[in-house]
């Protein structure tokens, strides 16, 4: 695909999105923008040491694969782009936002960054910011990006209230960046070397140029990669500034076993200042990054994440409605199921608490196509319910519940046993043996 073909291919692809979800575009409010960075500490120097910030790890999934990242390990004291020790959900990350701010009447910035990209999980985005942004109007709301997608939800970051938002760009030339990247999905697509970097710095840079027409504040993090883009920083730096970026950010690469560049020779703290002081006559340069963890909370330098991490998983009551013909065993098709066994768990213990009777959801493959009133009339039974457990379940109830916030799960195990497991892989969001999360 030549760069002329990708950029039509993307500009009709976005003209169509924004048609599609009649986005509304709303106007900046530029003054409040500019006193949103004097007390946002990553870019303001200034504000590093008096203003608080939390990182709400929301977003697990990521649309590239960066050859220096690697982001399945987590340690307390490892701190790191990519690492965290508890995926949220939007509604979790709106409840540890309500503590932290209890707790530190400086926190000034809600930020996602992670552990995977922001965009490629937007649905988790829109909904934790729009939940926070009813508590407070006022917080500064920031992420941190590849950009891959950035042409398609700028508008609704806008909309949404991000005032500032960081985009990794590690080259701005396609050879470049192919040897950076093993591959970008996109749009349903695994692309790779410079097609697929081609793509990537065409989302990049136009996103940025979108945001910052708009008055949004743009910060570029560049991780430093001894012979491949150390000689090509100072083009990407000026690329930035005609673009409209405000500072960037040049980093080190923290080498991590099992990535591509696991082995690739450290850079130095001198030689990342040097950059810095050698480049900051195109752009404004930050200085103070300490490249935090995607759960990181508090002030920059006095991380206090494993303060608030686990809070609301090691007090939380989960509830299941369970397929079952005596409560016993998981031994019912969900469409088959007159009543349902609901169990609550807490603190690795399941109580039982009622039946609730249903009607049977699929009465042969006639009727089955007659389910729309049926689900309405079920998600009354088990509304208030994480999740739903049952022998088999198909497709289409399958994605009504979990559109509804409704972890589905299939089991034969004992029903004890299969609740906890259930509880298990929504506490640790990972799957578990013996038991499929849908």
């Amino acid at each position: 695909m030549s760069t002329g073909h990708a950029f039509l291919l993307n500009r009709n692809l976005i003209n169509n999105y924004f048609i599609r979800r009649r986005i509304i575009v709303e106007k900046i409010n530029i003054k409040a923008i500019q006193e949103k960075t004097e007390t946002h500490p990553c870019f303001s120097c200034s504000s590093a040491h008096k203003y608080a910030r939390m990182h709400l790890p929301i977003a697990p999934k990521c649309n590239i694969s960066c050859n220096y990242c690697l982001r399945k390990f987590d340690c307390v004291n490892e701190s790191r782009p990519g690492v965290t020790t508890e995926v949220l959900s939007p509604k979790e990350a709106f409840a540890k936002y309500k503590l932290v701010k209890s707790k530190m009447d400086n926190l000034k910035v809600v930020g996602i960054a992670g552990p995977g990209d922001a965009l490629a999980n937007f649905d988790a985005v829109r909904e934790t910011l729009k939940l926070i942004k009813e508590d407070d109007n006022d917080i500064t709301f920031c992420l941190s990006t590849n950009g891959l997608m950035l042409p398609f939800y700028a508008q609704e970051l806008i909309n949404l209230g991000v005032s500032h938002v960081t985009i990794t760009m590690n080259s701005i030339d396609p050879k470049i960046t192919a040897n950076v990247y093993k591959y970008v999905d996109y749009l349903g697509v695994t692309y790779t070397g410079e097609e697929a970097a081609q793509i990537l710095l065409i989302n990049q840079l136009s996103g940025l140029k979108y945001l910052t027409d708009r008055g949004i504040v743009c910060k570029i993090n560049i991780v430093m990669l001894k012979g491949i883009n150390d000689h090509h920083i100072e083009d990407i730096t000026k690329k930035v500034k005609e673009l409209g970026a405000t500072i960037t950010n040049i980093m080190q690469m923290i080498p991590v076993k099992g990535s591509v560049f696991e082995n690739m020779p450290l850079t130095s703290n001198k030689e990342i200042m040097d950059l810095r002081k050698k480049y900051e006559g195109n752009i404004k340069q930050m200085y103070h990054c300490k490249q935090c963890r995607a759960d990181a909370v508090g002030l920059l330098g006095d991380d206090q994440s494993q303060k608030f991490n686990n809070h609301i998983n090691t007090e939380k009551t989960l509830r299941f409605a369970v397929a079952s013909k005596t409560g016993n065993i998981v031994d019912l098709h969900f469409g088959h199921a007159t009543e349902f066994y609901i169990y609550d768990y807490k603190k690795g213990s399941v109580t039982f608490i009622e039946k609730r009777n249903v009607e049977q959801y699929c009465n042969g493959k006639d009727v089955c196509d007659d389910e729309i009133d049926k689900f309405e009339k079920l998600i009354n039974v088990v509304e208030d319910c994480n999740g739903v457990i049952a022998l088999r379940i198909g497709s289409s109830p399958t994605n009504k519940l979990k559109g509804r916030d409704i972890d589905v799960f299939m089991s034969c195990d004992e029903v004890k046993s299969a609740v906890e497991k259930a509880a298990e892989s929504i506490l640790k969001d990972e799957d578990i043996k013996d038991i499929l999360r849908v």
